[in-house]
């Protein structure tokens, strides 16, 4: 999965200094998380734009059956990552949205306040550690 922080392929971000006594979610936080789902959404899209483009200007009709296994092997890959993209590309536009209604921030199943930290470290988290733990062990349990 892509990470929104810092790597050679993807985009900075200043984190975010909380001040003591501050609001959970403020003004100041949201626009803070809305520029970075906006940068790292963008910065997706640039991604789906190069893999059309490469795919476009790569396609061939070799001759050879083992360069076009190849080929299609190395353009099933791309459309895998593309399509996990897209799914983060969704969930970053729900983010957004929750900014929008004010509901960001907040574990969806308990209410909480999911973090500062933790969002910067996962934008699109909708639940707060404790649920988040308690999914995951279900989700064993289930198999």
């Amino acid at each position: 999965m892509t990470d929104p922080k810092t790597d050679d392929n993807h985009f900075s971000f200043k984190p975010y200094e909380e001040k003591e006594g501050e609001e959970y979610m403020n003004e100041n936080q949201l626009k803070h998380f809305e520029s970075l789902l906006r940068s790292w959404k963008a910065e997706l899209m640039e991604e789906v734009d190069r893999t059309v483009h490469h795919m476009q200007d790569d396609a061939s009709n070799f001759p050879d059956p083992n360069d076009r296994a190849t080929q299609e092997s190395e353009f099933s890959l791309e459309l895998r990552t593309r399509d996990r993209e897209r799914k983060l590309i969704k969930k970053i536009d729900e983010s957004l949205k929750d900014i929008e209604s004010g509901d960001y921030g907040y574990c969806e199943t308990c209410g909480i306040e999911i973090g500062i930290r933790r969002l910067e470290a996962r934008p699109t988290a909708t639940l707060c550690i404790d649920c988040k733990t308690l999914d995951e062990i279900r989700e064993k349990q289930v198999g």
